[in-house]
């Protein structure tokens, strides 16, 4: 992999060294053609104006002077010819040169120049500048200079070297960047695949799912670490599935056995002799307990992954949350008058201040309330485990209000009382597996805010418990609401 990516790293380089060194260099050279095009061609113009005013033998003299002293000084042979064609002035030039006598003839005919192709270290030695003597009515000759191109072609070549040197250069430096790069980038990918690899060696091979790498692509080692990445989750899922089956099938199990020791000791409480009464009553207790632990921990298993069970949530599931609060008032009733509480579902608890800046029955009223993207049994669920701790712990003369509001995009049902509450430090642990407060009375699992919580989460709802003021608790469940 790492050859992969120096060569495609030093590819680009090559394509950013190119982009910019090519450019240049072409610039360079226009440049410099310019230049030499720039300074004959005012030569040319000078020696043409020289001719044009040359009407006698002394000034056709006096251009000869200057023109044998231009070729003498820069080694450039230059021809100036009459109206006729006829070579006045010639230093060096070839006349039968076709190239010559075609730029004679077109600097007769008063043509535009032709244009000087931009030059290179391997262009042609000289150029043909050629000017038309006399206006541009009256065309009374030309002048032609054959322009050496070697000191300009040198420079090129010279500026040319310099740009390929640093392109170069900065291709080297690129390459051992991308070098140390490769190194530190790959070096630990590359642990982590033969680990992953090695991990995965000895886990069982994915059920029918299909591989990150059948959806993506990326270099072989790459889509390698994905697909085992990939097997590694897929066996971590069955594996939390698998202890979600156990704890399921474990609890439904002992379900039986535990009935069935339950009818033996009903059956033995009549033949108990008296000093063992209590001892029988404590195992009783016992085992009643560890039913209800059994059927709390199925609870729980089942809220955990509702899909291993046939109870995924579905989109097309809803509820009214006021209904099924007044639904849940209406069965707790009872049990909150034998426990010398009140419930409601609207008002607050007299004496009691929530902590929240929303009071626990906002919303709540005759209007309507948006649906609730959760099943009816799931929500009366929720609420049964906030309504029971409300009535086991908040502790007689207590106030509990239940109220349903909307939010944006959710439904809040909040149970609040004005009981004894829970200590501050303990107040992040209730949903905690089998915790159980320091003033729980007995006879809890631990497991009802647990199994609540899980249930919310398998329904993309929210689920916490927070402190009322001056003293209470409260549990609020946030629902994801739906169009009605």
């Amino acid at each position: 992999m790492r050859r992969r990516l120096l060569i495609a790293l030093t590819v680009f380089a090559a394509l950013a060294a190119l982009a910019f060194a090519i450019p240049l260099s072409l610039t360079a050279a226009t440049s410099r053609t310019q230049e030499l095009v720039l300074g004959r061609s005012g030569d040319a113009d000078r020696f043409a104006t020289l001719a044009d005013a040359a009407g006698s033998a002394g000034g056709v003299q006096a251009l000869a002077d200057e023109v044998a002293r231009y070729h003498e000084l820069y080694g450039e042979n230059v021809l100036v010819v009459d109206a006729r064609g006829a070579p006045i002035v010639n230093a060096g030039v070839e006349v039968s040169d076709p190239r010559i006598r075609a730029a004679v003839a077109a600097a007769r005919r008063n043509q535009r120049p032709q244009q000087v192709d931009r030059l290179t270290p391997w262009s042609a030695p000289v150029v043909l500048i050629a000017r038309p003597v006399g206006t541009g009515v009256q065309v009374n000759g030309a002048v032609v200079i054959e322009a050496s191109t070697a000191a300009a072609r040198t420079t090129i070549a010279r500026v040319w070297a310099v740009i390929a040197v640093g392109g170069l250069g900065a291709m080297v430096v690129f390459v051992l960047l991308a070098l140390v790069l490769s190194r530190w980038v790959l070096r630990p990918l590359a642990a982590m695949s033969n680990a992953v690899a090695e991990l995965t060696a000895t886990l069982p091979k994915p059920r029918g799912r299909a591989p990150i790498t059948r959806n993506y692509g990326g270099p072989p080692e790459v889509r390698d670490l994905a697909e085992s990445v990939d097997a590694m989750a897929t066996a971590v899922a069955d594996s939390v599935d698998a202890q979600h089956q156990l704890v399921a099938d474990t609890a439904h199990a002992m379900r039986n056995p535990l009935a069935a020791l339950m009818i033996r000791l009903d059956s033995l409480e009549y033949a108990v002799p008296g000093p063992a009464s209590a001892t029988f009553r404590g195992a009783t207790a016992e085992v009643e307990r560890l039913t209800a632990l059994l059927d709390d921990l199925l609870e729980l298993a089942v809220a955990q992954a509702p899909a291993s069970f046939g109870t995924a949530a579905s989109t097309e599931e809803r509820c009214d949350p006021a209904q099924v609060v007044a639904d849940r008032i209406d069965a707790w009733a009872s049990a909150f008058d034998d426990a010398g509480m009140r419930l409601t579902t609207a008002g607050r608890p007299d004496s009691a201040t929530s902590a929240s800046t929303a009071p626990p029955n906002s919303g709540e009223g005759s209007g309507k309330h948006s649906a609730a993207a959760i099943s009816s049994a799931a929500l009366a669920q929720i609420l049964d485990v906030a309504l029971s701790n409300s009535c086991r712990y908040a502790g007689s003369g207590a106030h509990t209000a239940v109220a349903a509001s909307d939010e944006p995009g959710w439904v809040a049902v909040r149970v609040a009382d004005d009981g004894q509450g829970v200590a501050p430090d303990e107040l992040g642990k209730l949903t905690s597996r089998f915790f159980r407060g320091s003033a729980a009375a007995a006879g809890g699992t631990g497991l009802g805010l647990s199994i609540a919580q899980a249930l919310a989460k398998a329904w993309g709802a929210t689920l916490t418990v927070e402190a009322v003021r001056p003293h209470g608790l409260a549990v609020t469940v946030r629902l994801p609401a739906v169009a009605r």
